[in-house]
């Protein structure tokens, strides 16, 4: 038994010592051959995904800093309405004659432009 092990390890032995560095230079530059389409996937991700989506949200947000008394817009909920009141965090819009409600900032999807 003690005999197969000794076999066994000088055989382990024998292969770790014939690899050569070259070998190992040659494994690390696969290893970064298999990350570049990791990289080429992140990088089109970013371009077709997270960036647009972005860009949308400046624009949402800067929309909705503008807003202002009389503006026509349309909330998250498909309703439209006219601005009667701007309050920080809050407004009052009347969507029919007498029919006002409150409304978070944030619930304004776009301007209605009709």
């Amino acid at each position: 038994m003690l005999t197969k092990f000794r076999h066994l390890a000088a055989t382990v032995f024998a292969l770790l010592a014939t690899t050569t560095p070259a070998f190992a230079a040659d494994a690390a530059g696969n290893g970064f051959a298999q990350l570049v389409p990791l990289i080429l996937i992140m990088v089109i991700f970013y371009f077709l995904l997270i960036r647009p989506q972005q860009k949308r949200a400046k624009e949402h947000n800067t929309m909705i800093d503008s807003l202002k008394k009389g503006d026509k817009v349309v909330t998250n909920g498909g309703i439209f309405g006219q601005i009667i009141d701007v309050k920080d965090n809050f407004l009052k819009i009347e969507i029919a004659e007498n029919v006002r409600i409150k409304v978070k900032r944030d619930a304004i999807i776009s301007l209605d432009i009709e």
